[in-house]
């Protein structure tokens, strides 16, 4: 889903797009088709099982039908649009970037080699005696058509005055006769496109205007006019945001449903999450809680979404109606073990310390700090756990020390540095009594904001303080997540869970 946004998302233009298809060229006969593909190919039908990414651990799939290609590609592009309606609405810093081929790869190549043959072949067409402006006639074309779309409804005066002085007809003639300036329209063109670029594109349109020569001018015109699209069509976003909030619930919620009627075992991995869940709940033997209070339709849900931030990506397919948000769960699922593991630290610190250091002013925010920098990259392939705890133990030794040292105290002795060490060292092991406290803290204030609402805070367990600030913000990142996930899929969400517990429960899964 990622590539085919960043596809859809791709705003390029250029010299060498004259020779690409217009909107009304992509509207080509069936017959067209099977210039590439074999006709037999095309009307074949195909067997589709299970649209989920995932191969391994599959649950048992519905019975197979038959679906047409065409029924595919109208299915992929449904997905498509939901995907990207999605991340408009849940990113707000989603914006649309250049797309630029990675360095040295083929892709990239064959643009330039391209790119390179039409600017060659037009200087050699203007170098002609007489000169020949097909290219050139063909490029001011294009970029007419592209400063015409940047127009809104009232500027109707900018647009006659683009009709009358890109008038292609009369460039045409001009051009036959040995008339034509093509510096005259190429600073017409440069004066238009500073009326209407964004103010951060000032400076490269003022570059235009030091361009004299005549292909290097018109090559830089459509390096900044792809950087003008770009900033439009984010404008664009930024204006229909509001009222895409309004419709994206029911949006995706059709979109969905559309998809699941095409592919009826699309929600395998969700009921399969959603069970496992209620499982766990029922075995559970929590002090004061029953099983049915549990095992309750909210309770289940809101235990199922914390499991995603513990889940097993690499083995475990990951739920279909999660699936859009995988990357964000994921960022949020590591945040957790990073604060889990600060606040560890932290604590231990402070416990073996005593009250020797408790109250001094700005030591908290300097052994987070330190402890914070070393944590920095460690899920990365690259860390080394036992030797990162090695080295925070020793740094917060020697700042213990000096710290105590300023304030009037002994400074640490040999053995309780030793102890200290071991301790922090000992924060790596997954079964550590210190960061398993600390985790289930995390864990029970996180499902105490999911179940309290949008407007109510619950208290910050002990130990947290130090990560307030930090575990704060990834809370309300998750609750608006999660929030948003209930509110397109609960329907989808009641009917699983009405199968899979007691009938005649409420079913209500919406906050």
């Amino acid at each position: 889903l990622k590539k085919k946004n960043n596809l859809i998302l791709s705003v390029t233009s250029g010299p060498a797009d004259s020779i690409m298809p217009k909107d009304s060229d992509h509207k080509e006969p069936k017959d067209a088709r099977a210039a590439d593909v074999p006709e037999e190919t095309v009307r074949q039908k195909v067997q589709a099982n299970t649209p989920s990414p995932h191969t391994r651990n599959s649950p048992q799939a519905s019975p197979p039908r038959f679906v047409s290609v065409e029924e595919l590609m109208e299915t992929a592009k449904g997905v498509t649009n939901m995907a990207l309606a999605h991340e408009i609405m849940v990113n707000q810093d989603f914006e649309i970037k250049p797309a630029e081929p990675p360095e040295g790869s083929l892709e990239r190549q064959v643009k330039e080699i391209m790119h390179k043959a039409f600017w060659d072949c037009m200087e050699a067409q203007l170098k002609e005696d007489p000169p020949s402006y097909e290219h050139a006639i063909k490029l001011l074309a294009e970029i007419k058509e592209t400063l015409l779309s940047f127009l809104l409804p009232g500027h109707g005066r900018l647009q006659a005055r683009i009709e009358e002085v890109l008038d292609l007809p009369l460039i045409q003639q001009q051009a036959e006769n040995g008339a034509l300036d093509i510096g005259h329209l190429s600073q017409f063109i440069v004066g238009m496109m500073g009326s209407f670029c964004a103010p951060c594109r000032d400076k490269d349109v003022n570059k235009l205007k030091e361009i004299t020569e005549i292909v290097p001018l018109l090559k830089a015109i459509f390096s900044v006019l792809d950087l003008m699209k770009v900033d439009m069509a984010n404008f664009a976003l930024m204006s229909i945001r509001p009222h895409l909030m309004q419709q994206s619930v029911e949006y995706e919620r059709n979109k969905f449903q559309q998809f699941l009627e095409k592919q009826p075992n699309a929600l395998d991995y969700t009921e399969k999450w959603l069970e496992e869940t209620a499982k766990c709940l029922r075995e559970s033997d929590e002090e004061g809680c029953g099983a049915a209070e549990l095992a309750s339709p909210i309770n289940v849900h809101n235990r199922a979404y914390l499991r995603l931030l513990k889940w097993d990506h690499a083995s475990d397919p990951f739920p279909e109606t999660v699936l859009m948000d995988q990357v964000r769960l994921q960022e949020m699922q590591q945040e957790v073990e990073r604060l889990v593991l600060l606040s560890s630290v932290l604590l231990i610190v402070y416990t073996t310390t005593g009250e020797a250091i408790s109250g001094l002013p700005g030591l908290m925010e300097t052994l987070k700090t330190t402890v914070g920098a070393m944590l920095a990259d460690m899920h990365m392939p690259s860390f080394n756990a036992p030797e990162a705890f090695a080295t925070i133990g020793e740094k917060l030794c020697v700042e213990l020390s000096s710290c105590l040292s300023r304030h009037g105290f002994p400074p640490f002795s040999a053995d309780s540095s030793s102890g200290l060490k071991g301790q922090i060292l000992s924060v790596i092991q997954p079964d550590n009594k210190v960061r398993a406290l600390m985790d289930s803290r995390v864990q029970n204030y996180l499902l105490a904001v999911l179940e309290s609402g949008q407007h109510r805070t619950p208290p910050l367990p002990g130990g947290l303080t130090p990560v307030s600030k930090e575990l704060m913000k990834l809370a309300v990142g998750f609750s608006r997540l999660v929030n948003f996930n209930k509110l397109v899929y609960s329907p989808f969400y009641q009917k699983i869970l009405q199968n899979i517990l007691t009938p005649g429960e409420s079913l209500n899964t919406e906050t």
